[in-house]
């Protein structure tokens, strides 16, 4: 059991934590979840012994074992192998015993060693390490690579194996699906629920919580906020709480008006002035019950681009790698207006490199690649918060891309992600992650791109600003091709998937969910299919066999034919839910009777262009959108 009692902490002159208690009992799997900078990786240095508190007390039973991944990893010559291995602090101290004992020629100390590491399983040890770093996505012929031949974020999966690896109680993880790709984060669920100690983690994704967490804490106002089940429940659970709050609040606000107003009428009266005073005392005492703050700091768009190709991109037969060697060819797409792409495959796959490519970096090896007149790339990958300029300010940023804006207009775009008064302009040296990929998010918007493409825009995000994210790519009308661990911004953003492997590129005819149950059988299904047709057309009853096999493979076409316009229908549904969830809103503002004084004579006239140009978006994508299912009826009645 862990226990957190009476606990307040203050980092750099500001409150993070003020009188918490929480109490978690073993074998629970806590998700840590908070914005930014309210005391999650601070709690994990108290737990460490590494940070002291200002007040109160963190308890574990005695001799219980600790586990938790390191944040950054110096290179070594140490084997990856070996470097997890290393985490297993006790088995390293009994192969140190072990070795004194055979130089010694010491039999009985010997026996007790050997003893000892059959007791923890030793000989199993490093066919357990080998099991992580193959379930992390290393290859087999990296388990005697040194750590310094790794990048950084490889490394990083190694501190994690590394984590994994020690036997434990009570195990930290922070962010450990950063840097790990959709495969590797599948396999990292299923091991951490299989985990027999008590689980506490920090991560903004929100896949990975509602599958691996059966407990939420949730940091706020310097408070510590304890609810049971996954990251779905503990929003549901958090909105009825701030509901009744709220409601609470307003009661509060209603009786506080009323004393007050008793206060104002009477006070100077001599007969009620004793009345007035007890009210007075009777308002110091009352406990202020604070507003629920539910929106989000950050809410913005991508705004359209002015001009736009149709396509905005073909690649055919194309063949992309680096010195001459191709990573992967036989490449052939369209990007066309609207299209919502997310990459999958393993790390290493391509898919960096495919991006690369597709925005015009990195050049074909063969092929031709085709853009249209009109192609605007935005472009958003972590490198590039180091090519950011530390001594200027976000507004100094985008003065730079468009010297003739005004400064409101800039100081308004870059308040809707998060940067606002002096923030907005302050040097950005001493920013944090976050901070600056809030920043080349709000770059590449005020660039008014008609194609994106991301590159793990996640990372350093918390889960608000993914938030916001997800939404303005909802309501983003170019094309995008997006490569991301967070499944929840996949599945709310993206309509079709490109798979990376096998040196190659090919449309997965599927959702996530397909994508991962793909995963999990090995492909000897298809293997044996060749197989098993043969047998069945060369036994007894071979011209049925044959006859099967031939409507198999006229449905199989006539899928195939499907496929497009079953995408494009579902293309434009989305659009459609899109575009009627604005209109929603702007018939709502429409409904405030203040609009139509002279005073907002302007922002009434926009919000009934805005509304006039979705109704005439939403009648085109109707009519397309009806286009296509005929389309479907017509290739499915002409097969019938």
């Amino acid at each position: 059991m862990l226990s957190i009692e009476n606990l307040s902490l203050q980092r750099g002159g500001q409150w993070l934590l003020d009188d918490c208690s929480v109490t978690i009992q073993p074998g629970q799997r806590v998700a840590l979840v908070g914005g930014n900078g309210t005391g999650k990786s601070s709690l994990f240095q108290m737990i460490l012994g590494e940070l002291s508190a200002e007040q109160g007390h963190i308890r574990l039973p005695g001799g219980s074992r600790l586990a938790h991944m390191a944040q950054e990893v110096a290179g070594s010559d140490r084997s990856a192998r070996d470097f997890v291995l290393d985490g297993h602090t006790e088995l390293r101290r009994l192969e140190d015993e072990l070795a004194r004992a055979e130089a010694s020629g010491d039999d009985n100390e010997l026996v007790r060693v050997h003893g000892e590491l059959d007791n923890i399983r030793a000989w199993d040890a490093p066919r357990e390490a080998e099991a992580l770093l193959r379930g992390l996505a290393f290859g087999d012929e990296d388990m005697d690579r040194p750590v310094s031949d790794f990048s950084g974020g490889w490394r990083i999966r190694l501190n994690l194996a590394q984590a994994l690896m020690v036997p434990s109680d009570l195990l930290l993880l922070d962010e450990p699906t950063n840097h790990l790709d959709i495969e590797a984060c599948y396999w990292l669920e299923g091991w951490l629920k299989q985990y027999q100690g008590t689980l506490l983690f920090i991560s903004h994704d929100r896949d990975f919580m509602d599958r691996v967490a059966t407990h939420v804490v949730h940091f706020e106002h310097r408070k510590l906020y304890y609810y049971t089940g996954n990251y779905h429940s503990f929003e549901r659970q958090r909105a009825e709480r701030l509901a009744r709050q709220q409601s609470e609040y307003e009661k509060q606000q209603k009786r506080v008006a009323e004393i007050q107003g008793f206060i104002d009428r009477f006070r100077a009266q001599a007969n009620k002035a004793k009345q007035a005073q007890s009210r007075i005392k009777a308002l110091e005492r009352m406990e202020t019950i604070a507003p629920a703050h539910v929106d989000s700091q950050f809410e913005f768009r991508f705004p359209e681009a002015d001009k736009v190709s149709n396509p905005l991109l073909t690649v055919r037969d194309g063949a992309v790698g680096y010195d001459g060697e191709p990573l992967l060819s036989n490449i052939h797409l369209n990007l066309m207006p609207g299209s919502r792409v997310g990459l999958l495959g393993v790390n290493g796959a391509g898919k960096s490199t495919l991006i690369a490519m597709l925005r015009g970096a990195t050049p074909l090896l063969s092929g031709e690649r085709v853009t249209g007149e009109h192609f605007r790339p935005g472009y958003f990958a972590q490198h590039q918060l180091d090519e950011l300029d530390v001594d200027a300010s976000p507004f100094l940023h985008l003065r730079r891309l468009t010297p003739g804006a005004s400064d409101q207009v800039i100081r308004n775009f870059l308040g809707g992600f998060g940067f606002r008064g002096d923030d907005a302009m302050a040097s950005i040296r001493n920013c944090s992650g976050g901070e600056k990929a809030r920043l080349a998010l709000a770059i590449i918007a005020w660039q008014k791109p008609n194609v994106l493409f991301l590159d793990e825009p996640t990372n350093h995000l918390d889960l608000e600003m993914r938030q916001a994210l997800t939404m303005a790519l909802q309501s983003f009308e170019g094309a995008m091709v997006l490569v991301s661990h967070d499944r929840h911004l996949l599945r709310n953003t993206v309509d079709t998937f490109w798979r990376v492997a096998d040196g190659t590129v090919t449309e997965f005819d599927g959702d996530l969910d397909e994508y991962e149950r793909w995963l999990s059988e090995p492909r000897r299904k298809e293997a044996a299919a060749p197989a098993q047709d043969a047998k069945a057309v060369s036994g007894d009853g071979g011209q049925d066999q044959q006859g099967r096999q031939s409507r198999k493979k006229a449905g199989a076409e006539r899928r195939q034919k499907v496929a497009p316009y079953r995408k494009e229908a579902k293309r434009h549904e989305q659009a459609l839910e899109r575009i009627n969830a604005e209109k929603a809103e702007v018939e709502e503002a429409l409904g405030d009777t203040s609009l139509y004084e002279e005073a907002r004579k302007d922002e009434l006239k926009k919000l009934l262009a805005r509304q006039a140009e979705l109704e005439q978006k939403e009648e085109s994508l109707e009519e397309a959108w009806l286009e296509a299912n005929e389309a479907i009826e017509a290739i499915e009645a002409g097969d019938d």
